[in-house]
């Protein structure tokens, strides 16, 4: 049975809630987390970073949305870039999307793991335990959505919630502190405190946290009355996402001394132990964890999804649309699977935050080609009347490819390099796909 052919009780589709929740629940997953280790070391910069990430984002966001309201039956971001840049491009882009999510999801789990040793310490004392639980976990999840859209969208929609509460616990704290103490919590700002330099170098890491906003774009065809659902939960999914992660980041990581802070296993979760003791501590831990296997689930279904849409442009193979009894593409949920437990493996070579860092940089890096793409394929759409041409979407525009190319020159080469290596190896299948679709005509 292809995904073309799946009975319509079979898929049940989101409706507003589990779209936005789609949404929050993405970006705001492993990256509030774990950032503030990541961002010490570069102090004010830090909040500079953010704030630019923040224009950046809701730029992006509301490209997405307006493409989704004028666009609904195009068929998502893949469609959006078919229809603006082309088939080569667009499979450029959504299979670059498609490596960021594998990726993101080993950089997720790692973060999860790293949270759960602060309850479990007996996991990070046990050799190659770590490594066996955060496999446990990828593959758990993936049965998770083997069962369908509705068993991933309650665990979605659970898991966002309870994600929210530590970080209203964390801006509660951070705000409390400041009307006792002041600004002597904070470093000081001097001449020099601010520059392009070190923004620069932290927003690979802050876009990171902000990869999501265009999730509900992502499975379009499981999303109810699109062209209204898709761009409201989008626009209310990004601008909560990002206003609690630029808060709680911010307030983590200028707080608490930056060498503690950059080589904390559970930096959120240290910051209200301070405060509240240890129990609010491990209660924080908790619901991160409960966070970032929540955001794995999510990045799941999307990794799953992506692949089908990309068969209906004809742009992959039709195995990779193969649904089983529930509907879910079960090849494709088990194919990323597989390479985000591979990445993983790669990732856990490394040591500590370096680990994390270097599977979010990859995400990062790879993630941007969409976006890329897809700013270019709506000032394509303006141009040629497809998209009603009007000052704020000319402006977002404008700002939001600006940002993009900023954020690749900050990923860094490491990670551009490792993004081109896997982002090319798809290539061959393009063309496989090229070649069937011929033969058929």
């Amino acid at each position: 049975m292809t995904a073309t052919h799946v009975p319509p009780l079979v898929r049940r589709k989101f409706g507003f809630w589990l779209a936005t929740a789609l949404v929050v629940g993405n970006i705001i997953g492993s990256g509030i987390f774990m950032l503030p280790a990541g961002l010490a070391p570069f102090g004010w910069n830090a909040v500079l970073a953010w704030g630019l990430t923040f224009v950046g984002a809701l730029s992006l966001a509301w490209v997405f949305a307006r493409l989704a309201r004028h666009l609904p039956s195009a068929g998502g971001s893949v469609g959006f870039m078919r229809l603006g840049v082309g088939d080569g491009a667009a499979f450029i882009g959504a299979w670059g999307y498609l490596v960021s999510v594998w990726a993101a999801n080993a950089g997720i789990t790692i973060a999860g793991i790293s949270y759960l040793t602060r309850l479990v310490p007996g996991i990070g004392a046990t050799p190659g335990a770590s490594v066996a639980v955060a496999l446990g976990a990828i593959w758990l999840l993936t049965w998770v959505n083997l069962r369908g859209l509705h068993a991933a969208g309650g665990v979605q929609l659970v898991t966002s919630i309870v994600k929210l509460l530590p970080f209203a616990a964390v801006i509660g704290l951070a705000v409390w502190r400041l009307a006792i103490h002041g600004g002597a919590l904070l470093p000081p700002v001097h001449a020099g405190t601010f520059t392009l330099s070190g923004a620069t170098g932290a927003v690979g890491l802050t876009l990171f946290a902000m990869l999501g906003l265009e999730s509900a774009a992502m499975p379009v065809d499981a999303v109810e009355n699109p062209e209204v659902i898709v761009p409201r939960a989008t626009m209310i999914g990004t601008g909560l996402s990002a206003v609690v992660s630029l808060i709680a980041t911010c307030a983590v990581a200028l707080m608490l001394p930056a060498d503690a802070v950059a080589s904390s296993q559970a930096p959120v979760s240290d910051f209200i132990a301070v405060s509240w003791g240890s129990v609010a501590g491990w209660f924080v831990a908790l619901c991160a964890v409960v966070s970032c296997f929540g955001c794995l689930n999510g990045w799941l279904l999307i990794g799953g999804e992506l692949p089908v849409a990309m068969v209906k442009a004809g742009t992959l193979p039709a195995w990779f649309a193969r649904c089983n009894a529930h509907g879910a593409p079960s090849r494709s949920i088990v194919l990323g699977a597989v390479v985000t437990t591979l990445l993983t493996l790669m990732a856990y070579t490394k040591v500590g935050v370096a680990a994390y860092n270097f599977a979010i940089l990859i995400a990062t890096a790879t993630n941007l080609l969409l976006y890329l793409f897809v700013v270019v394929a709506v000032a394509r759409f303006m141009r040629d009347g497809r998209v009603p041409r009007t000052a704020g979407l000319l402006a977002c525009t404008a700002l939001a490819f600006v940002f993009v190319l900023w954020a690749f020159y900050g990923s860094g080469w490491e990670s551009l390099a490792w993004g081109a290596v896997l982002t090319a190896a798809g290539w061959p299948v393009y063309l496989m796909a090229r070649r069937a679709a011929l033969r058929s005509r």
